[in-house]
């Protein structure tokens, strides 16, 4: 695409629900309890191995309840998307950033999912999927009206937009 209608990559300018931070923090503290309780349960039962057993329950849980106070509130600042006329731009990622750009021309479905977890949060994502081989756009912590809203919009937008020639 040359001149006015090129897609730039540029910082998206919305970001996540603020409740997106709770969920994530849920979503940690699972992704800690399930494997701490295993190690915890079979130092409880393997005596020869409690010691280590015990220790490593000890230092997952420590590290999962860092991760779950920390993390979220991180992610929350860096994580931004934005819907455009001519694109779908997204931010993601803490440490190693990824930006993802996936013009209006290119998008092949629009898709919107809410896993139990994100419905007690009255949160949803919305997944573009484009002809890229790098996959579906996610965007994740959306409130689940607006995420629905955005879905009717890109499938509207997309509906309108003529093809990719490329």
């Amino acid at each position: 695409m040359t001149g006015e209608n090129a897609v730039r990559l540029r910082p998206p300018r919305n970001a996540l629900d603020r409740r997106a931070v709770g969920w994530w923090r849920v979503r940690l503290l699972v992704a800690t309890a399930v494997p701490a309780g295993v190690l915890a349960v079979l130092g409880a039962f393997i005596g020869p191995a409690r010691t280590w057993l015990l220790g490593a329950a000890a230092a997952v849980t420590l590290l999962g309840l860092a991760a779950t106070a920390f993390l979220p509130a991180w992610w929350f600042r860096v994580h931004r998307w934005e819907v455009t006329e001519d694109a779908v731009y997204v931010r993601t990622g803490a440490l190693r950033q990824e930006w993802r750009i996936a013009p209006m021309s290119r998008i092949q479905t629009v898709d919107t999912v809410r896993g139990p977890l994100e419905q007690a949060f009255r949160l949803a994502t919305v997944t573009v999927t484009t002809a890229s081989s790098r996959g579906a756009i996610r965007i994740e912590g959306l409130d689940h009206e607006l995420a629905a809203d955005l879905a009717e919009r890109l499938t509207a937008i997309t509906r309108a937009t003529p093809g990719d020639a490329t």
